[in-house]
């Protein structure tokens, strides 16, 4: 194995859980850092109506990316049970497809979102007053897709072979390329939600190039020569087979959160960056969970592929302990400084107000996302991905989007009863992720059989 691989399917589970789960954990955190920045500067040095276009325009970049992206959960099962069963061959055939059909997917979306931008954000409300700078905000980030595309495509590449440490350094000198330009453009040039979408998608461009610079001088199994960009109908059937269903997932859960922001834009400006505040929140609170979760995924899918199922079983238990224990953490900092972490976002007293009315309710969700993820990671880990589908976009549809409406507006609860959707969605998940893991049908029909 090169310096890129690292065998999961060996020594103490606990320890290579945490070496693995630690860096993609740091590296999700300043990866959040991106959006967070935007919002922190913008809240700080532009105006409210600045503040509610990031929070709506990244919201639809974020469903458009979420969607494709779902796609490469499929690359990562794939290398990791190819690289667990020593399958070189279909391992780097798996990435040359993955790569090059995500380039093609990049220009077609950016294409159809530039013609399509105005309907899109008319659809969710945006509010008038907000809609330029939202528009502003979406079109900059939608010419960037290509290199959110491809840094997340690398990862998810380079997890499946067990690497979380190399995409963590360049993803930090990212960050702090993308707060320098934040501080320039927003706060020194005022260019607003605009200013702040341009910082965004020259940081990831410096991403995605470090770490494709970085892995040809080091012997990375696929050499990024345009004749390497190959496309195997094998290998995509079985991408689609794992992907489309995670893809599906990201996608409804997604919308379902739009619809929440569509719900909270009728309430007014203040409403709007209030949810879109807490959004950035959330973002960094469910982080060790995303973290430990995708490290459960990348883990069982290699013991899998070696067919040691009972590692798979332990590295779920151990992932959900370890999730749980900092997310109660972060649940209570929550609860006692609400006013504390809405500050950060400006001093707008009405926009503290609301934040606090729903933080109070969606933060339940923090003690439940660990057993949702966790058990999600395992199931799509062994190729399960139509489970783990069929659970988030039930979760998401028939509770999540009904409870938020009837509690939020029919109950005329408010905020308070949008935030309670969440928590009520992911607590249907849980139910429905335990029953399958009792019956041990996600032990069967592992995608990799050779």
């Amino acid at each position: 194995m090169n310096k890129f691989e690292n065998d999961l399917s060996k020594g103490n589970v606990v320890k290579q859980l945490i070496k693995f789960s630690i860096p993609f954990l740091i590296s999700n955190l300043i990866q959040t850092l991106y959006s967070v920045a935007d919002m922190v500067i913008v809240g700080r040095y532009a105006s409210t109506t600045s503040m509610s276009g990031v929070a709506n325009g990244s919201q639809v970049q974020f469903v458009i990316t979420n969607m494709v992206m779902g796609f490469t959960v499929g690359g990562t099962v794939l290398v990791a049970q190819y690289l667990g069963i020593g399958n070189r061959k279909a391992m780097k055939e798996t990435i040359s497809t993955l790569f090059t059909t995500l380039l093609l997917i990049a220009v077609v979306i950016t294409t159809l979102m530039i013609f399509t931008m105005d309907p899109l954000l008319k659809l969710i409300q945006t509010p008038a007053e907000a809609f330029f700078e939202t528009r502003a905000y979406f079109f900059v980030t939608t010419l960037g897709t290509i290199f959110i595309f491809g840094y997340n495509a690398l990862s998810a590449v380079m997890r499946g072979m067990g690497d979380s440490k190399n995409p963590l350094y360049f993803v930090a000198i990212a960050c702090v390329t993308n707060i320098i330009l934040d501080l320039l453009l927003v706060a020194k040039y005022g260019m607003g939600a605009e200013g702040a979408a341009i910082a965004t998608v020259i940081s990831q461009a410096v991403s995605m190039i470090l770490c494709i610079i970085y892995l040809k001088k080091n012997g990375f199994i696929f050499d990024f020569k345009l004749s390497s960009f190959k496309f195997y109908k094998d290998r995509f059937n079985l991408l689609l087979k794992i992907g489309i269903p995670t893809s599906a997932q990201n996608a409804i859960v997604s919308v379902s959160f739009l619809f929440l922001i569509a719900l909270a834009n009728t309430f007014g400006v203040s409403a709007s960056a209030a949810v879109g505040a807490v959004s950035k929140l959330n973002s960094f609170a469910i982080l060790p969970t995303v973290a430990v979760s995708a490290s459960v995924s990348a883990m069982s899918a290699q013991n899998i592929g070696a067919r040691q199922i009972r590692r798979a079983v332990q590295t779920l238990k151990t992932g959900i302990i370890f999730s749980l224990a900092i997310s109660f953490i972060i649940f209570l900092f929550m609860r006692i400084f609400p006013e504390d972490c809405l500050s950060m976002f400006g001093e707008d007293k009405e926009m503290i107000k609301c934040g606090v009315e729903y933080l109070s309710a969606i933060s339940y969700d923090y003690l439940l996302v660990p057993f949702v993820f966790c058990l999600n990671g395992l199931f799509i880990g062994a190729g399960h991905t139509k489970f783990s589908f069929i659970n988030s976009a039930s979760a998401s549809l028939f509770i999540r989007i009904p409870a938020c409406y009837f509690l939020g507006v029919f109950l005329n609860k408010g905020l308070y009863g949008l935030g309670l959707g969440a928590p009520l969605a992911s607590m249907f998940g849980v139910i429905m992720g335990v029953v399958f893991f009792l019956s041990k049908k996600w032990m069967r029909a592992v995608i990799v059989k050779e």
